[in-house]
């Protein structure tokens, strides 16, 4: 047996939800890549760019495009965010990355680049049905997860929101589409994001410098 093939295998059944090795352990780390950032941990990217990795078998075996597309550009983000810690990291005094509020003009671009382009994969997606059973929902957690990882990679306070935002529609898409532990996954995600929320919105209000302006 192939590593891929059992990875698609299932790993156990509970409450009638069979739950799949690849859903199992991918979720598993990418919650502990969403706890490293809210620590603001440079660890946080390779357990994404991990987790994307085994995830994309997991979406694949339910058939959901635009989650096997998700988790590509996961990986591709990951990369980039990567590089951009890199560069910030050392300038809070605790040696990890500085957080800040996104101005106006970042913030309008996150929203109106989201909705552009929910609208845009929502399209390719209701005309080419093999692409995705479930259109809309996917095509909005496609675009928002790519929103809230790049405003994580700037170190901003609005990745928090835009990962609520996703969890909204993440946790009964998961479950209708068969990925039950996805599902329970989002759930913590959501304690997670509130906690991490805090965290972020109290630290960018202590006045830490900003990670866009130690990248200068």
């Amino acid at each position: 047996m192939s590593a891929l093939s059992w990875l698609n295998g299932e790993a156990f059944t509970a409450f009638g939800q069979h739950i799949l090795w690849s859903d199992m352990i991918g979720n598993t780390i990418g919650l502990a890549a969403l706890a490293l950032g809210w620590r603001r941990s440079i660890w946080t990217w390779p357990a994404q760019l991990l987790s994307g990795i085994i995830l994309v078998g997991a979406y694949a075996s339910a058939e959901l495009g635009g989650g096997v597309g998700k988790q590509l550009l996961v990986i591709g983000v990951a990369v980039w965010g990567w590089r951009q810690w890199q560069r910030g990291t050392g300038q809070a005094r605790d040696g990890s990355v500085a957080v800040r509020f996104a101005s106006r003009t970042e913030r309008a671009a996150l929203l109106g680049g989201t909705a552009l382009g929910t609208l845009a994969v929502g399209g390719l997606f209701a005309a080419f049905p093999a692409l995705s059973w479930n259109p809309w929902p996917d095509a909005y957690i496609f675009v928002g997860t790519l929103a809230a990882m790049v405003a994580q990679a700037r170190g901003l306070v609005e990745f928090w929101f835009a990962w609520l935002l996703v969890d909204v529609v993440g946790v009964p898409l998961a479950f209708s589409s068969g990925l039950a532990f996805s599902g329970l996954v989002y759930v913590i995600y959501l304690v997670l994001v509130l906690w991490g929320m805090r965290d972020w919105w109290l630290r960018s209000r202590a006045g830490a410098p900003s990670l866009e302006g130690a990248a200068a």
